[in-house]
């Protein structure tokens, strides 16, 4: 399965999470839903991957988790913010670098419609 008919597959599953759920909830229930509805359609995720930091040749578990990883190849960081900002798409680059990730998923559930709230991430790592 291409990483563009993944993604696209992830992002219809997510637009009925939100349809069904409306903005305004903590983040947590989102990638807890998000994860649910993923998995009961056949997807394999991992929630709140650990991702270890290496210094130096040792890895060191320095706190990082990726919200959800979908068949080892989309990294998801799921939001419930006013706006995204600079920050949280550091943040989604450094999972998908320290894990070697290509492609990457930044969700905004806290707007009227989840498309405006998505940004599609495609790195060379």
């Amino acid at each position: 399965m291409s990483e563009d008919f993944l993604t696209k597959g992830i992002i219809g599953v997510a637009i009925e999470v939100h349809t069904t759920l409306g903005p305004g909830l903590l983040e947590n229930a989102y990638k807890e839903c998000l994860y649910y509805k993923l998995c009961k359609e056949g997807f394999h995720v991992e929630k709140e991957k650990i991702m270890p930091l290496v210094f130096e040749e040792v890895k060191l578990d320095c706190g990082y988790r990726i919200d959800l990883l979908v068949e080892d190849r989309i990294v998801i960081e799921l939001k419930s913010v006013v706006a995204l900002n600079d920050v949280h798409l550091a943040q989604t680059l450094t999972y998908m670098k320290l894990g070697n990730y290509k492609h990457g998923l930044l969700m905004n559930f806290n707007v009227f419609r989840l498309k405006e709230g998505i940004r599609r991430i495609v790195n060379g790592y």
